[in-house]
């Protein structure tokens, strides 16, 4: 028989990738590593790959040394409506803009469009003024004074998720590669707009919809600048806020850190885990023809 014969670059390109992920995936095993370690072996002048004794005590120890109850459950539903409701208002954006004819539609995406060119540093003060004065809201009267508006709320940070173009950019290109006669089989078939949105493009927009899923999911879970700018209550702080205030009076014990690192981490991956197959289903798995 015959051996094929693996040619030297292939040898190279595989030796290649093989390091760079062990560069990538380094960081999170000294991550979990830490997080198994004791404060003793951890601060000891002899450095240890592995530790000594696994501690798994160090994340029983961490939950029950703040409210990280609480924070998971901020984080986690401030993303999943956030998430859920940028999905459906950026879809239904994207298919307006994509499938229907009115006039000054492409004026209006245009403008929409803006929205990308502008650095989100630029906006955050003007976000700010707007949840702290927003009427009827906080103890704010018609005139939006008197009170703290949406400050120190989820309506608040889950309003200021909510905006952005990048979504409606997305459904847009992705709904332009739909041809006409699946629109015209559907008002054949006596469906609406509406249900020929909801019957018909959502279901064939999973790799559209799973890619926003999983970058509007990740960018909520790990933001850190929104959480800290409008709230000041510990009962309202996100993960990435209660981790960065992860301190005691003896200063910062890297077995509790990495351990709440490790966790915080884990619903994002699997998150990436369970969508990244839609990331590469493109528009002929849905058995189009034109």
């Amino acid at each position: 028989m015959n051996k094929k014969k693996i040619p030297g670059k292939e040898i190279l390109r595989g030796i290649l990738l093989l390091l760079l992920c062990l560069v990538v995936c380094f960081p999170f095993f000294m991550m979990i590593s830490t997080s198994l370690k004791s404060y003793t072996e951890i601060k000891s002048p002899v450095f240890h790959l592995l530790p000594e004794k696994i501690r798994l005590e160090n994340y029983v120890e961490l939950f029950k040394s703040g409210r990280w109850g609480r924070y998971f459950w901020n984080s986690f539903s401030i993303t999943a409506i956030s998430t859920a409701v940028a999905v459906l208002i950026n879809s239904m954006a994207g298919y307006a803009f994509a499938r229907l004819q009115f006039k000054g539609r492409d004026v209006l995406f245009g403008a929409a469009l803006l929205g990308m060119i502008v650095p989100a540093q630029v906006t955050m003060l003007p976000a700010y003024v707007i949840m702290k004065y927003i009427p009827f809201a906080g103890g704010n009267n018609f005139f939006g004074m008197g009170g703290s508006g949406l400050l120190n709320t989820t309506q608040g940070l889950i309003l200021i998720y909510l905006s952005g173009a990048f979504g409606v950019f997305l459904f847009r290109q992705f709904m332009l590669n739909f041809p006409d006669s699946l629109d015209d089989a559907a008002r054949i078939d006596g469906l609406s707009r509406f249900g020929t949105y909801v019957r018909i493009y959502m279901p064939l927009s999973k790799p559209a919809i799973a890619t926003m899923v999983v970058l509007r999911a990740t960018a909520t879970w790990n933001d850190y600048i929104w959480p800290l700018l409008m709230t000041q209550k510990d009962k309202f702080y996100t993960v990435q806020l209660a981790l960065s205030r992860f301190r005691n009076e003896a200063g910062n014990e890297w077995q509790y850190t990495m351990a709440a690192t490790a966790v915080i981490i884990l619903p994002i991956i699997i998150l990436f885990l369970f969508l990244q197959k839609y990331f590469i289903e493109g528009i002929a798995t849905t058995g189009l023809k034109d």
